[in-house]
């Protein structure tokens, strides 16, 4: 699998559920977290500066699933990444 021009291929990392105050907050509840974080499966031609299997951090909202082999990545525009690790 090879992610083209503008595009990158993540696979998410789960977040482990965290307690405030008492309550427990999973990734579908945490409403204040606006990333997400993933490990660079492939990325296009036309990206720079991210190589596969840096951890990178990316607006939840953007991209979409992509099933291969029963398991989900994710494609997102490399406009959508903030944070390289």
């Amino acid at each position: 699998m090879k992610a083209v021009n503008n595009y990158v291929i993540v696979d998410k990392i789960k977040n482990e559920p965290t307690k405030i105050a008492g309550l427990i907050m999973t990734e579908e509840t945490d409403t204040d977290s606006r990333y997400l974080r993933g490990t660079v499966i492939s990325a296009g031609d036309l990206v720079k500066g991210i190589d596969e299997g840096m951890i990178v951090n990316y607006d939840k909202h953007a991209g979409h699933g992509i099933t291969v082999v029963d398991k989900l990545y994710y494609v997102i525009k490399i406009g959508d990444i903030v944070i390289v690790e």
